[in-house]
Parts: C-alpha cells; structure tokens; sequence
C-alpha cells in the first residue's frame, strides 16, 4: 500500500512529489498524458523565481520531474479510471489495476475553457486553437488571433507575432488583465492590433478556418477579421469530474481546501489549479504541492 498517491504531474503534483519523497513516503505520481502541466504551453515564463532571464514552460516542467526523479520519484504515466476515496484506504483503478493509498493528492489541474462557438469542436485542428506554443508555427506568414485579455492571451500573441503577419487580440472590455509588462511588450509590437470592446460571434469557413466574426458589445457592430488561425485564452476550467461527488467542490468544478490543502474527506488533499486559490501560478501550484504533501505526510505518521 502507498503512503500517498498523486493524481497528475503538473507543477503542484510534481512538487507534492518531490516533498513526499524527501520525506521518507512510499509515493507514487499518475500522470495520463505528460508532466509539466499547463506551464509547458507556455512559450516563457518570467516570474518564476530563481530563473532572473526566465524559463520555457516546457523546459521547466522539465527540470520539476527530474527534481522529483532525484529523490526517486517515478511518474507512472497511465489513466486513472476511477477513484474510492472514502475509508482509511483510498482505491484508485489505474489502468484497470487497483491500486491502495493512505493518502491521496488531487492535482489533476485545468484545460483551456472553449469559446463555446458553433462548430468550435469540429474545427478544433483546423485553425481552432488553445495553445500558442504547439500551433503557433503552422501559420507562418498569416493572420490570426487570439481571444482574451488576461496575460495567457497577451503572452500568445507576443509569441505568434515571431511567426504571423498580423495578431487580432480581442477582448470583450476596454483594457487589459494582463500584468503591465506584458501590456507595455504588446502595445510595442507593430504585429498586434488589439480589437476591444469586442466578442467572437461565428468562425468564417466550413472545412478549416478563414475567418472570425466579431461583435462589438457596445453597439452590436459585426466585423471579419480575415484571420486563418484563432486561439483561445479565455480562462480554465479545472479537470475534477474523477472526484466529483466525493470531494466538496464549487458550481464550476474547483475542489474547496482549508490553507492545509485539506478537502472535507480525511487524507485527501487538492493543490494547484484545480481547487479554488485566489491566484493561480506555477509558484502557487508549487507551494500547494509542498503544503499537501507535508500534511499528507504528517497524516500518515499520526496513524502509524
């Protein structure tokens, strides 16, 4: 039996890791697709401390594993089917195998909310795009653009202006959430024009992308944007549906926790992005890791 389980090998499931194992636990990471979570669509991350010129997202999630790695965690890279998580033991069928845990980490994090378009799924690969870093190549020398205004949406369009002609970013206000060095970066950049007060309405084209109508909230105004690519930075939705109904969760899915990263069921924890936080960051995912896994720790010891 393990003395913690980790669900996903994002940021804040990789740091659980790493605290676990330091601490003498028998853990163990589940990881369905690949470590570093969101931070690895990330083109440059510059304010995570210690990396003063900044580090790719991929690079970091890197360097996150092969942290853990030293002290001798292994990433189990399959799907957890479906969770137990009531009793002293927790069961979790990994890849139709059962496997037994004192404790449990939920680190699962978030995906990319869609624009909730018509046809949006169907031309998902076909212009339709939620990660700057893995698609942004493929339109070298065109138009596209990015829907959002928070700092996701600003730092795709800084990095598809190395690639396109043009970036539309649009976004619904007048101004942008995005941090202040990024706002001051993109309205320097003669690439990107900025189309405010403004939504996505349609997508233009039937078997790929060749276009985006907008809509002014203001006066209802449609416009084209001739774009060939469009990508969305419109927020997260946090990936909890394994644990839903056996965790307290809020209406839009975000697990709840105390400041121990404690859920309402004993030793069971939640950190980073998928449990309600006022900021989520790589360096918030990383300290909830470490919190989780400490309490986790301290969990296993108090029942021998």
């Amino acid at each position: 039996m393990l003395d913690i389980a980790i669900i996903g090998g994002g940021p804040a499931g990789l740091s659980a890791g790493l605290y676990a194992m330091r601490g003498g636990a028998d853990a163990a990471l589940y990881e369905g697709l690949f470590v570093g979570g969101q931070a690895t669509k990330t083109h440059r991350i510059d304010n995570y401390p210690g990396f003063r010129e900044g580090v790719e997202g991929f690079q970091l999630g890197v360097e996150l594993e092969q942290h853990a790695a030293r002290f001798g965690l292994t990433v189990t890279y399959a799907t957890v089917e479906s969770v137990d998580l009531a009793g002293d033991v927790k069961k979790l069928v990994v890849d139709g195998e059962t496997v037994e845990a004192r404790t449990v980490i939920l680190a699962m994090g978030a995906k990319p909310r869609p624009l909730g378009l018509p046809r949006e799924a169907e031309l998902t690969g076909k212009g339709v795009s939620y990660c700057a870093t893995c698609d942004g190549a493929f339109f070298k020398g065109k138009q596209v653009a990015v829907v959002g205004g928070g700092d996701t949406a600003v730092s795709d369009a800084l990095y598809l202006a190395r690639f396109v002609e043009r970036v539309y970013v649009v976004h619904r206000r007048g101004e942008l959430r995005a941090a202040k060095s990024l706002q001051q970066a993109a309205f320097a950049e003669e690439k990107v024009e900025f189309v405010f007060h403004s939504v996505a309405e349609a997508f233009v084209g039937e078997e790929k992308v060749e276009g985006l109508t907008v809509k002014d909230v203001r006066t209802g105004a449609l416009r084209t944007l001739p774009v060939s690519g469009v990508f969305a930075a419109v927020g997260i939705v946090p990936e909890s549906g394994l644990v839903r109904g056996q965790v307290a969760c809020t209406e839009d899915g975000r697990i709840r926790t105390n400041e121990f990263m404690e859920t309402d069921v004993p030793g069971v924890y939640a950190a980073g992005d998928i449990r309600t936080t006022p900021l989520r960051q790589v360096i918030t995912a990383c300290a909830d890791g470490a919190v989780a896994a400490t309490r986790a720790l301290e969990y296993c010891s108090e029942r021998g």
